[in-house]
């Protein structure tokens, strides 16, 4: 038998495959195509202390290799998450990763304090939210920034934490170096990139915000590229996302150094692909005289 088991934090997933927060909803949105089942975990959509409307139409284009979003990170509230979606998560044989988003260090606590007496086993804090209270800059973009905000939710959180990290910053280590070094339990990277698509018929932007988040397989190589120098600079575990679409892309962050993988933008494309991602995974092991995926951590170097 070959395991597929990982930890992190302490928290064991039965295998290394989740899925990116807001490619799967909360879980519910994708039953009836996945056996939410076979997951190691799922990672939800953004959640605030109180209902996000998100950004006007239209929100989302397909571009090369991908996609740009620009959703807002439109959401219910930590109040119907509870009542619904965690409802219908807790019945499901997985572990539970809420992703919390906020404008303010005071959203963030409210968010986490008031899941963390819930049946959830992890917190992916979005920091790539625009701060309030300095201007509209990103918390992930600068180190102090991201080290108050990590401090504070290890303070408020009963649960293990992982800083999402952002792509669009000078440089993702000084940044990670940072998120560690306040008390993150993991990290998650990347988020993101800051991309543009204009309409050359209709002469205006393809979607309402004029700039969105790229994601999907044309970013997988940058993805992969900061996993890896990430993976050499922390020595927290890391969930590798970006552009995976099959096991190949899976294995090649888990080389890197990635302890899990994320499957995001697959989903739009392909229902099923995270449940491929994961038997693949296996089937690689196996073909190559593997017994444990914790093995193939961060071999490459």
């Amino acid at each position: 038998m070959i395991n597929t088991k990982v930890k992190i934090a302490g928290v064991e997933f039965k295998n290394p495959v989740t899925v990116a927060s807001g490619t799967f909803g909360h879980g519910e949105e994708f039953a009836d195509l996945v056996d939410i089942n076979r997951l190691g975990a799922v990672t939800t959509k953004g959640v605030a202390n109180i209902p996000w409307e998100g950004n006007p139409t239209p929100r989302i284009a397909e571009v090369y290799g991908g996609m740009l979003n620009a959703i807002g990170l439109q959401n219910p509230g930590v109040d119907t998450f509870i009542e619904r979606d965690l409802k219908f998560l807790k019945e499901k044989d997985t572990k539970i990763i809420v992703n919390v988003c906020g404008r303010s260090v005071e959203d963030y606590i409210e968010t986490v304090e008031r899941l963390s007496d819930e049946d959830v086993d992890m917190f992916e804090i979005n920091i790539s939210c625009p701060n309030v209270s300095h201007g509209g800059i990103a918390f992930g973009t600068n180190v102090d920034s991201v080290s108050e905000i990590t401090k504070q939710m290890k303070a408020h959180s009963k649960k293990p934490i992982i800083m999402k990290l952002s792509p669009n910053v000078t440089d993702i280590t000084e940044i990670a170096r940072a998120a560690e070094a306040a008390g993150s339990d993991a990290l998650s990277l990347i988020n993101t990139i800051t991309g543009m698509k204009i309409d050359i018929n209709k002469r205006c932007f393809a979607i309402a915000n004029r700039t969105g988040g790229m994601s999907g397989p044309a970013i997988k190589p940058i993805a992969l590229r900061m996993v890896y120098q990430v993976a050499n600079a922390v020595k927290v575990p890391i969930i590798g996302m970006g552009g995976i679409a099959t096991f190949e892309d899976a294995v090649e962050f888990m080389l890197a150094g990635a302890t899990m993988v994320s499957v995001g933008t697959a989903n739009f494309f392909n229902p099923n692909a995270s449940i491929e991602v994961a038997e693949g995974i296996e089937k690689y092991l196996e073909n190559n005289g593997f017994k444990d995926v914790n093995e193939i951590i961060g071999l490459v170097k």
